[in-house]
C-alpha cells in the first residue's frame, strides 16, 4: 500500500507540475495580450481577443490540477484551533469526520460531475464566446479531479488510522 500511496504521490506532483506550467503560458499569453493592445507591432492586431476566456478557463483546469497535490501536503484550507483546544481523541474522531464528510462531498461531484459532462457530450453542447469549443472539455475535469481528490481522502483516512489519537499535525495554523 505505500508503494501505491507513493506513486499516486507522484502522479500528483505531475499534475501540480503541470498546473504550474499553466500558471505560466496563461502570464505569457496575458502579457502579450497587453503588449499587444498597447503597442503598435502589428496594424491588424489589437491584441488577443480570446486571452481572457482562455485564462478563465486555465485558472478553472489549474485548480483542478492542483487540489490533489495540495490535499496531500496538508496546504488546503484548514481551520484547527478547535481541534487543538478539544482533547487529542476527540480531535482525532474530528478528524475522521471531516475526511468521510470529504469523501462523501467528493464522490456525490464525481457522480454529478460525470453526468452532466456525459450530458454535455451527449447533446453535442457547445460554450459560444469568442472562442467557440465544447462544452464537455470545461466540465470533464472537474469529476476527475474529485476522483482524485476522494482517492487522496482514502490515503489520508489509511494515514491517521496508523497516526497518534491526536490532530494532524500538517499545516496547523494554531500552536
Amino acid at each position: 500500500m505505500e508503494r501505491l500511496s507513493s506513486l499516486y504521490g507522484r502522479l500528483l506532483e505531475a499534475l501540480a507540475a503541470a498546473a504550474c506550467m499553466l500558471v505560466f503560458a496563461m502570464m505569457l499569453m496575458i502579457c502579450l495580450d497587453v503588449l499587444l493592445r498597447n503597442a503598435p507591432l502589428l496594424a491588424s492586431v489589437k491584441g488577443l481577443e480570446w486571452s481572457n476566456e482562455l485564462s478563465e478557463a486555465m485558472l478553472y483546469l489549474i485548480t483542478m490540477l492542483a487540489s490533489p497535490w495540495l490535499l496531500r501536503r496538508g496546504q488546503h484550507i484548514r481551520v484547527d484551533i478547535l481541534l487543538r483546544a478539544i482533547p487529542k481523541r476527540a480531535a482525532w474522531y474530528c478528524e475522521w469526520a471531516t475526511d468521510a464528510i470529504g469523501l462523501v462531498c467528493c464522490l456525490v461531484m464525481v457522480l454529478y460531475g460525470t453526468k452532466m459532462a456525459f450530458a454535455s457530450y451527449s447533446s453535442a453542447s457547445l460554450s459560444v464566446k469568442t472562442l467557440v469549443t465544447p462544452e464537455w472539455w470545461l466540465l470533464a475535469p472537474l469529476p476527475a479531479a474529485f476522483a482524485l481528490l476522494s482517492i487522496e481522502l482514502l490515503f489520508r483516512m489509511r494515514r491517521l488510522l496508523h497516526a497518534e489519537r491526536g490532530p494532524r499535525g500538517d499545516a496547523v495554523s494554531a500552536a
